[in-house]
């Protein structure tokens, strides 16, 4: 079902910065209402063009390793499709029959088996921690073994590799670099300063890396980690994309599961629980990212608008001064007559006038309804 007008996510933005499945993400999102930004923070080197998979193919081809750790299904697709297309696949796959096989999860197990190759070992957790720890019970010095990699380094399990002994080889499947255009990510960038977004979604470490780092190149990393501090919420699909945020003092959420359908799950209950309800003028007003919600209409606010609502909503019933809404109004300048336009704006976008009442010489209040409750949103299921 089509929830775009009506869904947990109707009246929210959520930027995304997602290359590869974005699409996916993006569908599951404006299903459930949502606006989205697509910035991608990354893209994804060409297989066909990667030398240093190359390298590291033809490397483990002329020396065996003892084991192969393989982390994700489509790395690991992505490897024996491109070493076919370099024209060694036979020859890797001869290889990979003879070696240890650790494959870190099911649908990892279902790629190796696709290839023709039978796994020696899966965790039932789909943990690395586990992979690692029983390699390293088993000793590893002296061992060769091989990591591919999908897109993230995994700096702790290659270091405690080495450090037991090990000779590691890493096989780096899909690496990221910078994107070709970084207009849209400059225009997230801004939004996430600018309070434009209510959420940004990030499905790996290197996208947000990638992110603050580009924040960095403009001069505002501080304003953008200041939102996502505060009111911008940051989405990660795992712990491991959470890391290079958390390092910097962002609090995120993340789904129990790492997919993208529990990540969008939890958007669907994290930004309605955030919305702020007021009883006023007779209605249920519920105050979304970009909307409102008048009773169960959706009803679209200009960003001028939504200034006045919010500065309003902060003490409902209470008047708020002309001077004091100027200044919540966007690039305002000096002139309260444009405090009487956006006002009049808004109450069209309301549908109910009465909402908001005019204090004659003093300013405008919210019409809370007496003995009213203000809470926050319910929160609804995606």
């Amino acid at each position: 079902m089509d929830d775009t007008k009506t869904g947990p996510l109707a009246g929210f933005t959520v930027g995304v910065t997602a290359a590869r499945r974005a699409d996916e993400l993006i569908a599951l999102l404006r299903r459930r209402g949502a606006s989205v930004l697509h910035a991608p923070a990354l893209r994804i080197v060409p297989l066909a063009d990667d030398s240093e998979l190359l390298a590291a193919t033809k490397e483990l081809i002329g020396c065996a390793p003892d084991a192969v750790v393989a982390t994700t299904a489509i790395g690991f697709r992505g490897w024996i499709e491109a070493a076919d297309g370099w024209g060694v696949g036979e020859e890797l796959l001869e290889r990979l029959r003879t070696t240890e096989l650790l494959a870190r999860g099911p649908k990892v197990k279902g790629a190796i088996r696709a290839a023709g190759l039978v796994e020696a070992w899966s965790p039932e957790s789909e943990s690395l921690a586990e992979v690692l720890e029983r390699l390293l019970a088993a000793g590893v010095a002296g061992r060769r073994i091989a990591l591919q990699l999908h897109g993230e380094p995994l700096p702790g399990f290659v270091e405690a590799l080495r450090a037991g002994g090990a000779d590691v080889v890493v096989v780096p499947v899909y690496r990221w670099m910078a994107p070709e255009d970084l207009a849209p990510l400059d225009r997230l960038l801004d939004a996430v300063v600018g309070g434009a977004v209510d959420a940004v979604s990030f499905t790996s470490a290197p996208a947000a890396a990638s992110l603050l780092s580009r924040a960095e190149e403009r001069g505002v990393r501080e304003p953008v980690l200041a939102a996502l501090r505060g009111g911008v919420l940051a989405a990660c699909v795992g712990p491991v994309t959470a890391l290079p945020l958390q390092a910097q003092g962002v609090d995120t959420v993340q789904p129990e599961r790492f997919r993208l359908g529990p990540l969008v799950q939890l958007l669907c209950q994290e930004l309605p629980g955030r919305a702020r309800v007021l009883p006023v003028g007779g209605h249920r007003l519920e105050i979304r990212g970009h909307a409102v919600l008048v009773g169960e209409e959706l009803r679209p606010v200009p960003p001028a608008g939504m200034a006045l609502l919010r500065s309003l909503a902060r003490r409902p019933g209470w008047v708020v001064s002309r001077a004091d809404l100027l200044r919540a109004l966007p690039g305002a300048g000096s002139d309260e007559h444009a405090v009487e336009t956006a006002m009049a704006r808004l109450r069209v976008a309301l549908g109910a006038p009465k909402m908001i009442q005019t204090v004659v010489k003093r300013g405008y209040r919210l019409s809370l309804d007496a003995g009213g409750e203000v809470k926050y949103g319910d929160a609804p299921q995606g």
